[in-house]
């Protein structure tokens, strides 16, 4: 799967860090970050997306699930999106980036590789 989130760095310029991970917060997959960046990025998207989706359980007709978070910054942009059962696609980028090129490509990876980066609930007694 590597290969495939540098060509999502690459593809977009000012692209910094890419990560996959599960919605309990567990990294996945890594472009770009040292594993550290990578884990501490990947364990504070467990807590956006659990907040991004109590939100969207306010409105009506929302079945509560997140499917995009962009959070703007001084310095650049952090995108977190819904990349299958529980598992998350996040992308850190340089403030110069193309927003509408980052959500196109993110959203082309998902679907090319939307099942692959499944992660199925773990269950007590069943191996990481």
């Amino acid at each position: 799967m590597d290969w495939m989130l540098k060509d999502l760095a690459e593809s977009v310029p000012q692209t910094r860090h890419v990560i996959v991970l599960s919605a309990d917060g567990l990294r996945m997959a890594q472009y770009g970050a040292e594993t550290d960046t990578a884990d501490r990025l990947a364990a504070a998207c467990a807590g956006l997306q659990s907040l991004a989706g109590a939100v969207a359980s306010e409105l009506p007709n929302s079945s509560g699930r997140m499917r995009l978070v962009v959070i703007e910054m001084d310095g650049g942009f952090f995108y977190l999106m819904a990349a299958g059962a529980g598992a998350y696609l996040a992308v850190l980028a340089n403030e110069g980036v193309d927003a509408g090129l980052m959500g196109q490509r993110m959203r082309d990876l998902v679907a090319r590789i939307g099942e692959h980066l499944s992660s199925p609930p773990r269950r007590e007694g069943q191996p990481a």
